[in-house]
């Protein structure tokens, strides 16, 4: 079955997806994404079943990110306890304070131990993500404080939050789900989904390697980097600078005919590079989504998506190498 991500996201890529796989090959050996916000990308991977076992490598920068998903794959119904909660604004912000204090010791503790994960940290955190309107949950760029128990405008340099009115819609993800009371189910299932895969957290460059890449064979890398021009600060990690040195990996890694790579972003001056290098282009429309409330821009950028596919991708009709499943069946 495919899933849809448990929380919103700036830049999601789920409307396009079916596109993306059609020339990634949906049945590739080795598949990585190093930027993997919402989880699009792999939660819409077609023909996935726990019958199949595909080696696939997802990261993010992002600390909160990379703990719910480990969470999720060790304690499902314990993020689902957690996550599952009522519409509470004093709640949003109170909860928001507590995990803005806590993000760099999580940082710490997920890149010292490959084992560690804390469900309070990752239902809160799932929950807020749901609730929240706009970009910059945690982002500890605000300046709302909590001192001694009291929440207080404080606009000192250390970590602090905006305030925001809940976001009452039914939206999608967590709050769909707890409304009609699914969520453990739907935490199972998202399990059953990581179970074979490999949550990493840090800079991109780490799983994209030879190592994890094409020495493993036949290899389909989605690359969904904060774009650098043409939008507002969004995320919790944020660096306007790294499209740029991604699409530098992409055009040097594209001529490998062991890499299928996709590589998302806004239409440019610079994409007569691609053309030359025999990159062949996707011109979609996003639907805006989460931009289309927090600035103005979203209306206008929506029309400037693109994804740009590698020499070596799939043609239309072509198949990998590769079979289907590697390794032996996961339920042997």
């Amino acid at each position: 079955m495919q899933l849809k991500s448990p929380y919103p996201y700036f830049g999601g890529k789920s409307r396009i997806m079916p596109a993306v796989w059609a020339r990634l090959g949906p049945d590739v050996g080795n598949f990585v994404d190093p930027f993997f916000g919402s989880g699009a990308g792999l939660l819409s991977r077609p023909g996935w079943s726990t019958n199949v076992r595909w080696l696939e490598t997802v990261n993010d920068k992002d600390g909160f990110i990379c703990n719910f998903w480990r969470a999720v794959k060790a304690v499902p119904d314990e993020v689902a306890e957690w996550a599952d909660s009522p519409a509470l604004e004093n709640d949003l912000h109170a909860r928001h304070i507590w995990l803005v204090e806590r993000k760099a010791d999580l940082v710490g503790r997920l890149e010292g131990n490959p084992d560690y994960y804390d469900a309070k940290i990752a239902g809160w955190w799932v929950w807020g993500m749901a609730y929240w309107i706009g970009g910059g949950f945690c982002s500890g760029k605000g300046p709302w404080h909590s001192v001694d128990g009291m929440m207080v405008r404080d606009c000192d340099s250390s970590p602090g939050i905006r305030r925001r009115l809940l976001e009452l819609d039914l939206g999608q993800g967590v709050k769909r789900k707890s409304l009609s009371r699914g969520l453990t189910i739907y935490m199972r299932h998202l399990q059953a989904r990581l179970l074979y895969v490999r949550v990493g957290s840090g800079d991109w460059s780490r799983v994209c390697g030879p190592t994890p890449t094409y020495i493993q064979g036949e290899t389909a890398v989605f690359l969904d980097p904060p774009y650098s021009v043409g939008r507002t600060p969004c995320y919790a990690e944020e660096d306007f600078e790294i499209a740029r040195e991604v699409r530098r990996w992409a055009l040097t890694n594209g001529t490998n005919p062991l890499m299928r790579i996709a590589l998302c972003r806004y239409v440019d001056e610079h994409d007569g590079e691609m053309l030359a290098a025999g990159w062949e282009p996707l011109r979609w429309q996003g639907h805006g989504g989460m931009s289309l409330r927090s600035n103005g821009r979203g209306r206008e950028n929506r029309e400037r998506e693109i994804v740009w596919f590698s020499p070596h991708c799939l043609k239309a009709g072509q198949r990998s190498l590769w079979p289907v499943s590697l390794g032996t069946d996961c339920n042997a």
